[in-house]
């Protein structure tokens, strides 16, 4: 059924000229037909909408620029990502994240094309040889480059933002260099997604990045402010931004693993602190906690994952339990224990389906996603001392001396979140809807 303007007034208790004033700011959810005359019909969907525009503007007192970014976050498609449809780029994607998120994604979900995007031609080479092209292109470019990252967008729909200067003595040594790919690159990935029309844009974060205390740890910082607040800066526009953000990943290039083992030969393990613990997390559950923050993201948010924590004099005795530990006190810019919730962000955090999603305390966000989300207890912190779930040396040893898939190793400790996502039906294809 259609309505004529006057009714529609009357119905909104509103002016006629009120209702063709929001028709111009808000055209792309107040579209009414014209009759041959020119006289507008309003849908039942119309009317809704101009409530929806009524009850911010003149009822929670929102600006028209806030209201637009409200409305636009209703997240309609979330759990309905067809990825076979999907063109993905990944930033960064040589590195461990991105070799591995290519391989799940190859095997599971099959999307049109993944392009690479990174700086170097050699592990471009060395992909190319182990995956083929058939679905992968090869983008030789620099987050720094703006226009590059424009070309490398046109036709994406997802991006995956994995590119950083991580190792955190490089990054102390080259603070410029680290601000220039760290903080200038979030900005311009942010710019060119924006400019081209993405829709999604993840970014990965680290457990370093929350009261930081190193150079790498303030730019992922900036890094993380500038991607949630890239959901304003998109105005009009529907490109959305989020953040994951998790700890160590075992198997990847960062990993203390590889210098213990190096280590172990020589008889003699080295530790900055016995006292010291970390989050742990494996490749797999990075990929998961990736794809299904762009099936649940309304745009705004840190999803962190529920994952174990581990002492760091475990993981040598599990490595090298005939080796002598020398204690040779921390480094600089290193913390004995990590952060992933501070208890500021815990105040914003609601516990969903296995995961927390920590949501941004702005005026312009109005959470539409994650309604049976639990808030949690006054004074929550998330650190790697106080987790209620540890690795012991049994479970490390497994995962450095056995290779398994996650179906192989049901025993494990470690993979305690990917189990509770699958009790929480959030699957690799992400069949799920929105509550």
């Amino acid at each position: 059924m259609l309505y004529r303007i006057q009714k529609v007034g009357e119905k909104l208790e509103v002016p006629r000229s009120t209702i063709r004033y929001w028709e111009k700011e808000f055209p792309q959810l107040v579209n009414p037909k014209r009759t041959n005359g020119g006289q507008r019909r309003y849908s039942e969907q119309d009317i809704n909408n101009l409530q929806k525009i009524k009850n911010l503007l003149h009822h929670k007192k929102r600006t028209i620029d806030q209201a637009r970014i409200i409305l636009k976050q209703g997240n309609v498609d979330v759990g309905k990502i067809d990825w076979t449809k999907q063109s993905i780029l990944i930033t960064g994607g040589t590195g461990s994240f991105g070799k591995y998120f290519c391989k799940i994604m190859l095997e599971k979900y099959h999307p049109k094309v993944i392009r690479i995007y990174s700086r170097d031609e050699l592990k471009q080479h060395e992909m190319r040889q182990k995956f083929g092209e058939e679905k992968l292109r090869y983008f030789i470019g620099d987050v720094r480059d703006v226009e590059r990252l424009k070309r490398a967008m046109e036709g994406v729909d997802i991006v995956v933002h994995a590119a950083a200067l991580k190792q955190v003595p490089a990054c102390e040594y080259n603070p410029l260099e680290a601000v220039k790919t760290n903080i200038y690159g979030a900005q311009n990935i942010i710019d060119a997604a924006i400019d081209i029309g993405v829709k999604k844009v993840v970014a990965l974060s680290t457990d370093k990045a929350v009261n930081p205390v190193n150079l790498y740890g303030a730019t992922k910082l900036c890094s993380d402010k500038i991607f949630i607040h890239g959901n304003s800066y998109a105005g009009q526009k529907r490109t959305r931004f989020s953040c994951v953000r998790y700890g160590n990943v075992i198997g990847s290039r960062g990993s203390v693993i590889p210098l213990f083992m190096q280590q172990k030969k020589n008889g003699r393990i080295t530790i900055t602190d016995e006292r010291m613990t970390r989050f742990w997390l494996t490749l797999d559950q990075a990929v998961y906690l990736v794809t299904n923050a762009f099936c649940l993201m309304q745009g705004g948010e840190i999803f962190v994952p529920k994952i174990p924590s581990m002492k760091v004099t475990d993981l040598a005795k599990a490595i090298a339990p005939e080796c002598e530990i020398e204690i040779i006190g921390i480094r600089p810019g290193e913390k004995i224990h990590e952060v992933l919730i501070t208890e500021e962000d815990g105040r914003n955090t609601v516990a969903y389906n296995g995961i927390y999603v920590i949501m941004p305390n702005l005026s312009w966000w109005e959470r539409q996603n994650y309604k049976t989300g639990q808030r949690l207890p006054e004074g929550f912190v998330y650190t790697s001392n106080t987790n209620d779930t540890w690795l012991n040396v049994e479970d490390l040893r497994r995962i450095v001396y056995e290779s398994y898939t996650v179906e192989e190793a049901p025993a494990s400790r470690l993979l305690s979140t990917i189990h509770q996502l699958e009790e929480s039906k959030i699957h690799y294809h992400c069949n799920l809807a929105a509550n």
